[in-house]
């Protein structure tokens, strides 16, 4: 596993065990001290081997169940940031469970408008070639 982890990123020193943490789940591809992390050091999901996020996926879920069981939010959010510019803190791809209530004041949510079904169709023409390109 160390093979994996990069030295100085603070989410590896924890899955290694050189920092202290409230690990609520762990198996052999993750780890999930709150923020839910793969045992390997990746800085976000662009650079993530594929066949690694369904594990990751798994954990998400068994986590996201246990706080809806023990918390009973009104609903839960999953946040996982990719990039400075759009808030991420620490580069080792993580992902967060978020207990919600409707009047939370978190502004995570945004109104739903209506899209251009011309110009969302382009979209799905262009990624779909591009997802046959990469794939």
């Amino acid at each position: 596993m160390s093979d994996r982890l990069q030295d100085g990123c603070i989410f590896c020193m924890i899955i290694k065990g050189e920092i202290p943490s409230f690990t609520i789940y762990e198996d052999d591809a993750t780890k999930a001290f709150m923020d839910i992390n793969p045992k390997f050091h990746t800085p976000n999901i662009y650079e993530a081997p594929a066949d690694s996020l369904g594990q990751v996926m798994t954990t998400v879920g068994k986590v996201s169940r246990a706080v809806d069981r023990v918390i009973a939010p009104e609903g839960i959010n999953i946040l996982q940031a990719n990039g400075a510019g759009v808030g991420q803190s620490v580069f080792h791809i993580h992902f967060h469970v978020i207990p919600r209530a409707a009047d939370d004041g978190f502004t995570m949510n945004w109104p739903q408008v209506p899209g251009n079904m011309d110009d969302i169709g382009k979209l799905a023409e262009t990624l779909r070639a591009d997802i046959a390109q990469y794939a």
